[in-house]
């Protein structure tokens, strides 16, 4: 973003701002309550609801964990983060096909030519 452009964008939010009578501690509180809130969930859906786990469950809890979903795999933190499945090794060595018509034949079909006319 250009410097005129950006200072623009600065000069209209602060005659917003002085309109509606915000000032900018305002919004380092209210951007700290949603920091605070943020760290404070212990369980999050695909959609962005959050739990702290205190009190009467969201309904989006109720709903999911009365549907058979554990609650743990709403919980948010390192013990819930699943390791990235690793593909399973290929020793290439060991293919019966390498060198034949065959194996011609299974690449031809991978990359979408199939040699024919």
């Amino acid at each position: 973003m250009d410097e005129r452009k950006r200072e623009s964008i600065v000069a209209y939010l602060r005659r917003r701002m002085a309109e509606f009578g915000i000032e900018p501690d305002d919004i380092a509180a209210s951007l700290a309550a949603d920091a605070e809130q943020r760290r404070a969930a212990r369980y999050r859906d695909a959609a962005g609801h959050t739990w702290d786990g205190k009190g009467d469950a969201p309904r989006w809890v109720v709903q999911a964990t009365s549907a058979g979903q554990s609650l743990d795999h709403f919980a948010i933190g390192e013990t819930t983060q699943a390791e990235p499945a690793k593909a399973p090794a290929v020793d290439w060595r060991q293919d019966p096909f390498a060198g034949s018509r065959l194996e011609t034949v299974r690449s031809e079909i991978r990359s979408g030519h199939t040699g024919a006319a």
